[in-house]
């Protein structure tokens, strides 16, 4: 604010009847000193990147990047005290260029009277390139230290120009340790202890999901539905604070980081934990028939004809769920996942495809050659279409070896079938064995290859290709 925009306190503030108003948990409990802030010690710790900018007495213009309730207002609010700023909070959601304008300016009076602005700008993603834009000049002269606030990948939702003059900083989601902090201090605070026995305890730090505000706001949860020497077991716990929704967008960071999970999963031949990741975007609400989509993308592309029968499962699983709807269908869609999942695996089709794929665009119009062409008129017959071609099926073996492509172009080799094809061997069955004791090596599914695998893959190859 302006010196001129500048209040005093009113007559009820100032007889203090604002500290007995009710406050959230979290508010009561927000840190007032950075030492306070639990879960960021790569971030606080005494030889970490905040502690030595504090040391030096200087702070340069930051990106804070991390999940909601991970601390990134405070820590900014707590910035600017330790640095002597002037604190201004805005966010991306309510403000446009001309209140950041206005924020300019008065950052500028400020200036002139020797004092320096932090502005902190939340959910800073959302602001649109002109308006990132508008930061450079006061970043750069120093009318501004920018501290913004995001949840998705600066990478991808901030302009270059603007990331160049700030340094990201990642916040990391809260670990158990960092959650069961919070509920001592609200503990402390309230006077009691949270009316829930070990394993509750337990449950309600896993439904935190790594949120210290949610954590605070689940414990307020629990008071207010506690009657009189009430203990919560886990089973109860889940009928009272009705968990909270996962942290999940189908947009952004949380989505592609999950189906990109699942999909190599699925690729390394892990059902557990392909299983796990299916489960997570279905509970957060993701459209089953897009995973069934992608389920069928992965037997095409990490298990092709290796397994060409993945393909059918994958498909006909999207098919059942389209028939069946939820929740009977998602079954179908778990059995495709854990098929495709134990499937030997083959991309050889794959990249095959795309090998074919950039000669044809790089090669141009060629002419195959003349003797696979058909010759209906004698005048084709003349100028040597047909001529010496072999029927396959006349051939040994059903085999001529005859070179079929265009002779400016030579022969190509583009499917190249893995080691398994030309020994012989097979990759039809996977029996998992599993035991307690065994290595995480020893712990992988045992592939065992009965005879007559991967021959079809290898039909009519040539010999020496």
């Amino acid at each position: 604010m302006s010196p001129k925009a500048k209040r005093g306190p009113n007559l009820f503030a100032a007889a203090g009847l604002e500290r007995g108003a009710p406050r959230p948990l979290a508010d009561k409990l927000r840190p007032t000193r950075l030492t306070e802030v639990v879960g960021q010690d790569h971030l606080l710790g005494p030889d970490a990147a905040l502690t030595r900018m504090l040391d030096a007495r200087t702070l340069g213009s930051l990106v804070f990047w991390g999940p909601p309730g991970t601390g990134k207002t405070t820590v900014a609010r707590l910035l600017a005290e330790a640095t002597d700023l002037h604190f201004v909070q805005t966010s991306a959601i309510f403000s446009g260029v001309a209140d950041l304008k206005k924020v300019f300016d008065e950052a500028r009076v400020r200036r002139e009277t020797g004092l320096g602005t932090l502005l902190f700008v939340d959910e800073i993603h959302r602001f649109n390139r002109a308006q990132q834009d508008s930061f450079l000049p006061v970043m750069e002269d120093g009318t501004i230290v920018l501290i913004g606030a995001t949840t998705e990948n600066p990478s991808f939702e901030l302009n270059a120009p603007l990331l160049s003059r700030a340094r990201v900083l990642i916040f990391k989601p809260l670990d158990a340790p960092a959650i069961e902090q919070l509920f001592a201090r609200a503990e402390a605070i309230e006077g009691r202890t949270l009316p829930v026995d070990a394993a509750a305890r337990t449950a309600l730090i896993r439904m935190a999901d790594g949120d210290g505000r949610a954590a605070l706001t689940l414990a307020e949860e629990v008071w207010r539905a506690t009657r009189k020497d009430e203990v919560f077991d886990a089973v109860a716990l889940q009928e009272v604070v009705q968990r909270r929704a996962p942290i999940y967008d189908k947009q952004q960071d949380g989505h592609y980081n999950l189906i990109s999970a699942l999909h190599k999963s699925v690729r390394g031949s892990d059902p557990d934990a392909a299983l796990y990741y299916l489960c997570r975007m279905l509970d957060a609400g993701e459209d089953p028939l897009y995973l069934a989509r992608r389920i069928v993308r992965m037997a095409i592309e990490d298990v092709g004809l290796a397994d060409p029968q993945a393909l059918v499962v994958a498909n006909a699983a999207k098919d059942a769920y389209d028939f069946l709807g939820s929740p009977e269908g998602e079954l179908a869609i778990a059995e495709a996942a854990i098929y495709v999942a134990t499937a030997p695996k083959s991309n050889a089709a794959y990249l095959a495809y795309g090998a074919a794929m950039r000669t044809a665009r790089e090669s141009g119009s060629l002419l195959p050659p003349k003797h696979i062409l058909n010759a209906p008129t004698k005048l084709m017959k003349s100028e040597g279409y047909g001529e010496s071609y072999q029927y396959d099926h006349d051939a040994p073996e059903a085999f001529s070896g005859q070179d079929y492509f265009p002779e400016a172009l030579g022969r190509q080799q583009f499917y190249d079938p893995p080691s398994a094809a030309l020994s012989g061997t097979s990759a039809s069955g996977w029996i998992t064995g599993r035991s307690s004791g065994a290595s995480a090596a020893n712990d992988r599914s045992r592939r065992l290859f009965p005879p007559d695998r991967f021959q079809r893959e290898c039909r009519g190859r040539p010999p020496n290709a």
